[in-house]
């Protein structure tokens, strides 16, 4: 299946998210932070980036709008996971060039659902 890395600081959230896409059959690789996310992907490059908008030492946004610079990286999807729905923050993800911005909390067939189909999207 898919390589898919995913920047998320609430462990507990990392770890869900995690679980349910080894499950689906994905290869998953962790980060914390946007920083760490961002030196992870360039390592790795994933068939799809999932982070958390608000996170430490760098934001998502700051860490996809980074990815997207590098040319190994800007055709990589990437999907935001946050709570936070307000549409100024959708349109900021989707500005900084998300693929798609997922709310938490959401239902693990739903998120396997998601990535799914963007991962078909994208021909993965």
């Amino acid at each position: 299946m898919a390589r898919i890395l995913i920047a998320e600081d609430e462990p507990d959230i990392r770890e869900l998210v995690a679980f349910t896409l080894r499950f689906a059959g994905h290869e998953v690789t962790t980060t914390m932070n946007g920083e760490e996310a961002f030196h992870k992907a360039q390592e790795m490059i994933p068939d799809l980036i999932m982070m958390d908008v608000r996170m430490p030492r760098m934001t998502g946004y700051d860490a996809c709008r980074a990815m997207k610079q590098i040319p190994s990286l800007k055709d990589i999807p990437i999907v935001f996971l946050s709570a936070k729905g307000q549409d100024a923050e959708i349109q900021s993800g989707l500005e900084a060039g998300a693929e798609e911005y997922l709310l938490k909390p959401f239902a693990p067939d739903q998120l396997v659902e998601r990535v799914k189909a963007i991962l078909s999207k994208f021909g993965k």
